[in-house]
């Protein structure tokens, strides 16, 4: 097993890509603590974790309050003796979303508030800074680690309607690549990865709306690879696990000389093309 007597700490793991880390991780031999915002989430990735024969506990923290993350990493190593792996993988989309894949309202950057900046960049910037702040001890302790974040495709190339987002999400690329250089020589290794396909409808939702536990691609009805947007052309659609599994990889020996790098993930070619192209690209008179 890739993780086998490793214990992580997965930021966002009560939905989506952190919950299905969780699982994973947990069945490659880690020792899991799901940390969320909510709790009911929280218990029931442990719940799922327990169920497939893993180990797992569930701590309930806002990633923008750094006290919480002090609390989160000690609760950790004083139930599982260590800290191996930090997954910064909680995130937020900004206010408006992006309409044509959630339905929603657009809001103009100009009307974006105050509230909605300090938002966003707490929890998916300084979420990030304040997880890797809080488990660095722990790592140093450890004699080395992993720190991972999520960053996005976004990062990389525009997506309409949430350039707050993209700025933090660009940032985390910044961080990493910074924090490669300021730990390395303690052993600790930090990357990220940036999903563009195979994400949870789950991040667009309104909170305490039901885990989905599928990708947006999964949800949408019959796959149909002809008319998919994504390049590579294959028999099914992006998952989740598609991402869990390159965050295992840059979280196991198997990435052990790879740090300060951003890895774009499922993309299926899709950042071949010069962004991310929407309906209203392709067809201006329809959002006329």
């Amino acid at each position: 097993m890739k993780l086998n007597d490793k214990v992580a700490i997965i930021t966002g793991g009560g939905s989506g890509l952190g919950r299905q880390s969780s699982q994973l991780f947990a069945a490659e031999g880690a020792k899991v603590a799901v940390v969320d915002i909510d709790p009911e989430r929280a218990a029931g990735t442990v719940k799922l974790v327990q169920e497939q024969g893993g180990t797992a506990i569930d701590i309930v923290a806002d990633v923008s309050k750094k006290a919480q993350m002090v609390d989160a990493v000690a609760r950790t190593v004083d139930e599982f003796g260590k800290l191996d792996i930090m997954f910064a993988n909680a995130g937020v989309v900004s206010r408006g979303g992006v309409p044509s894949v959630a339905g929603g309202e657009q809001v103009a950057f100009e009307d974006l508030t105050e509230e909605d900046w300090q938002h966003v960049c707490g929890v998916n910037l300084t979420g990030v800074i304040y997880s890797a702040q809080a488990a660095v001890p722990a790592l140093k302790a450890n004699g080395g680690g992993v720190i991972l974040a999520t960053s996005s495709a976004s990062s990389i190339v525009s997506y309409h309607s949430i350039a707050l987002y993209q700025a933090t999400k660009a940032g985390i690329n910044g961080l990493i690549r910074g924090l490669s250089l300021d730990l390395g020589k303690f052993g600790i290794r930090a990357n990220a990865i940036a999903p563009t396909h195979g994400m949870s409808p789950n991040f667009l939702a309104p909170a305490g709306t039901p885990v989905v536990g599928q990708s947006y691609e999964e949800t949408a009805g019959l796959w149909d690879p002809v008319v998919s947007p994504i390049p590579l052309k294959l028999n099914r659609p992006p998952s989740l696990v598609d991402n869990a599994k390159a965050a295992l990889f840059l979280v196991s020996d198997d990435s052990a000389y790879m740090s300060g790098v951003t890895m774009p993930t499922t993309d299926g070619g899709t950042l071949s093309r010069v962004g991310m192209w929407f309906e209203e690209d392709l067809n201006p008179t329809a959002a006329s």
